[in-house]
């Protein structure tokens, strides 16, 4: 049974010439962060649009995955960049989507305001730390991060108060003093850090020596088996991006800085841009063994009941296909 689950969008895809190109327009979300660089360069270098052709793309900001989430469970959305924590979680709630490409891995560090006297994560104690958004990646991260120093978050019992604010608005919380700590997407980290803030844990740290994914690309599945042509289009121009990123650090700096500047009125600079990019593998792999282990720490972290089947929320035979 499986099997017939796993293979119902990508038969759908890979019938493309048997079905007739039906969109007008494809509405995608993504974030102004370097972790939806592919994304963001797709989007200012025109990327997407050269591939999609006469399928008009309408790009969408949001700041966090729960309101990923609202926008697909209104069909306001056709695919999105996003934490695969939010992801998984509108999976098991029954909304209509699925995970076509992964987008970066890492690309997340914590950092402690200047004057908080923070040196490391056992030192949370009676802190308050912000995260994207309840749920995010970050958010499950963060938890896993404090578990393992013998901590908890406050809604667990522990001490921690996890304090939900949108990344691109962190640096005025530093500075405003309203949190003590951050786990937050790059180039927000970079940013705090030029600020002054100081480097709790790296990338790396934050978990698996940085091989997890963090960004993935998701398309309703009922927009994917209508408009096979539209979503390949999508995914050509995903890896086009990602390849332009791998050849040139310079110009996906300008193009990340610009596309953020469109969305935020803020322009990192390219020392913050270049140490985000460091931090952040721009991929459209999906490290499936650290995937399940974050299915896992979401259920452990109480955002879900139940683990996700891969075998269904996951499908990369078609990003696959067009990479060889």
């Amino acid at each position: 049974m499986k099997g017939i689950l796993l293979s119902l969008s990508t038969l759908a895809l890979l019938a493309g010439s048997s079905n007739a190109q039906q969109a007008r327009e494809l509405r995608l979300g993504v974030f102004p962060n370097v972790t939806h660089a592919a994304g963001l360069v797709g989007v200012q270098r025109g990327l997407f649009q050269k591939e999609l052709g006469n399928v008009k793309l309408v790009v969408k900001e949001f700041a966090n995955g729960s309101q990923i989430n609202e926008a697909f469970a209104a069909g306001a959305i056709d695919a999105a960049y996003v934490g695969p924590g939010p992801a998984m979680n509108a999976f098991m709630r029954g909304v209509p989507i699925q995970v076509y490409a992964g987008a970066a891995n890492a690309g997340a560090v914590l950092v402690g305001r200047k004057d908080s006297g923070l040196r490391n994560v056992k030192g949370l104690s009676g802190k308050k730390v912000a995260v994207p958004t309840r749920g995010s990646t970050q958010d499950i991260s963060l938890r896993h991060l404090l578990h393992e120093n013998g901590l908890k978050a406050t809604d667990e019992g522990g001490t921690v108060t996890v304090v939900p604010i949108d990344p691109a608005n962190m640096p005025a919380a530093f500075a405003g003093k309203q949190v003590d700590a951050a786990l937050v997407q790059e180039p927000w980290g970079a940013v705090m850090e030029s600020q002054g803030a100081k480097l709790l844990a790296s990338e790396k740290a934050i978990w698996a020596g940085g091989n997890y994914t963090t960004t993935v690309l998701v398309v309703n599945t009922k927009y994917a088996a209508q408009n096979p042509e539209a979503v390949r289009g999508l995914l050509r121009g995903h890896l086009a991006a990602i390849t332009f990123i791998g050849k040139s650090n310079a110009g996906a700096q300008k193009a990340i800085a610009d596309q953020i500047y469109a969305f935020t009125g803020k322009r990192p600079n390219t020392a913050e841009l270049f140490k985000a990019l460091a931090r952040t593998k721009v991929t459209w792999d999906i490290n499936l063994k650290t995937l399940a282990e974050y299915a896992q720490l979401n259920k452990e972290a109480g955002f879900a009941r139940d683990v996700p089947d891969l075998n269904r929320f996951v499908d990369l035979s078609v990003v696959r296909g067009l990479a060889k």
